[in-house]
C-alpha cells in the first residue's frame, strides 16, 4: 500500500451513493468545503473527475459508475478488517504456569490466597521460590514465561 488515506474510501462511498458533495458531507458529518477538498484528493488519486457538473446538479463519470458497485463492499471490508477484535478472555479455559518470586513477608500475607486461586483454575500451575539476591536462571537469560511475577534484579541493599 502506498500510504493512501483509508478515509478516502468512506468519502468515495458516500459521494458515489449520494451523487452530491453536500449530501455526502452531511452523511459523513463534514462541511461541504471539507468534502469538496476530499473530492479533489479523490480526483488526484483516481485520475478521474468522478463527479461533474450537469446543469444545476452533479453526475457520475463512467469510471465512477463502474466503481459504484465495488466501493460499498470494499468500504465494508475495510471497516471489518480494522474493527477491534471481538475476543473475550475465558478464565475457565486459561492455561498458564505462574512463578511467584517474593520475600517472606509477601508470601506470608498473600501466598495462601494466591495458591488457592491458582488451584481453583484447571490448567493453571503454580510454583514459588524464595527471592534471593540473584535472579533465577530463566530471568537472567530472558527465557522466563510471560506470566512470571518478578524478574527484576533486586536492588542492592
Amino acid at each position: 500500500m502506498d500510504g493512501r488515506d483509508l478515509n478516502l474510501l468512506r468519502a468515495l462511498d458516500a459521494l458515489l451513493d449520494e451523487g452530491s458533495v453536500v449530501d455526502a458531507a452531511r452523511r459523513l458529518g463534514l462541511s461541504a468545503s471539507a468534502m469538496s477538498r476530499t473530492l479533489a484528493r479523490l480526483r488526484d488519486a483516481t485520475g478521474d473527475p468522478l463527479l461533474v457538473r450537469a446543469g444545476r446538479g452533479m453526475v457520475l463519470t463512467p469510471h465512477a459508475e463502474a466503481l459504484r458497485e465495488r466501493v460499498p463492499h470494499l468500504a465494508a471490508e475495510v471497516e471489518a478488517v480494522l474493527r477491534p477484535a471481538e475476543t473475550t478472555l475465558d478464565p475457565e479455559s486459561l492455561q498458564r504456569d505462574f512463578v511467584i518470586r517474593a520475600n517472606d513477608g509477601f508470601i506470608a500475607a498473600y501466598g495462601a490466597t494466591l495458591l488457592r486461586l491458582v488451584r481453583e483454575r484447571p490448567g493453571c500451575v503454580s510454583s514459588s521460590s524464595r527471592r534471593t539476591r540473584a535472579p533465577p536462571a530463566p530471568c537472567a537469560t530472558g527465557s522466563a514465561p510471560s506470566s512470571s511475577a518478578s524478574c527484576a534484579t533486586p536492588r542492592p541493599s
